[in-house]
């Protein structure tokens, strides 16, 4: 299947340390081992909390991920697995086993924090349950309002992505879309001021010359909303 290209408008990016490039990139010689270390730098990013990490089950269970690994499940188990000792090996992954939790092992990036989280896991200071991860995965079609919110104002969350899901449930697509575009038009690219619009629409009715008034007056309703 042939890559189609990205998609006009902004597109959204993912920060990669610079050291990868500099240093780490020219050692890596195995694909497997450099799609995973991609992988684990662009699913780290999206989690939250100071202490981030991922299990050999985070990996097989984005089906997406895995599917370029092995043109059979057993093919990308084994590569996986050869991937990930790869990547300790390298020292660019720490692996741990907590005391409470011999059969799953958890992999941090080589970092400052990475190198704390391993140390206070070791001396039972912390546990991974502790601090839950969130769960994101490789998705070749985000729902709509994702892509709407990517395209207009920017990089999403974990906690905003629940916030967005939560908005495409109770609004209908076409006043989703038409929020956003005045969003655009007024030069007022704010999530609060689209979901302000949304629930105006839902309590007092949806009309939409209404709320293509002048910019000024929008940011003085705006900020009314805000303080609710």
């Amino acid at each position: 299947m042939a890559f189609e290209g990205f998609p006009d408008g902004k597109v959204q990016f993912s920060r990669i340390p610079e050291r990868f490039f500099n240093e780490l990139l020219p050692q890596i010689d195995h694909l497997g081992e450099l799609k995973v270390t991609l992988y684990a730098l662009w699913r780290l990013e999206r989690m939250e909390g100071d202490f981030r990490y991922l299990r050999e089950s985070d990996f097989r269970a984005d089906e997406r991920f895995t599917s370029g690994m092995g043109t059979t499940p057993e093919e990308a188990e084994s590569a996986l697995r050869e991937s990930l000792v790869r990547c300790v090996e390298r020292g660019t992954f720490l692996k741990v086993m907590p005391p409470q939790d011999s059969e799953a092992a958890l992999y941090f990036l080589n970092t400052s924090k990475g190198r704390a989280a391993v140390t206070a896991v070791q001396k039972g200071e912390w546990h991974p349950r502790e601090s839950p991860q969130a769960t994101p995965v490789l998705s070749p079609e985000r729902p709509n309002i994702y892509h709407l919110y990517e395209q207009n104002i920017g990089l999403i969350t974990p906690l905003l992505s629940e916030t967005l899901q939560e908005a495409e449930d109770t609004y209908p697509g076409d006043w989703i879309e038409e929020a956003f575009r005045i969003a655009v038009e007024k030069n007022i690219r704010n999530w609060r001021y689209i979901e302000a619009i949304l629930r105006r629409w839902q309590e007092r009715g949806y009309d939409v010359r209404k709320d293509r008034r002048d910019p000024e007056e929008h940011r003085r309703q705006y900020a009314e909303w805000e303080d609710d």
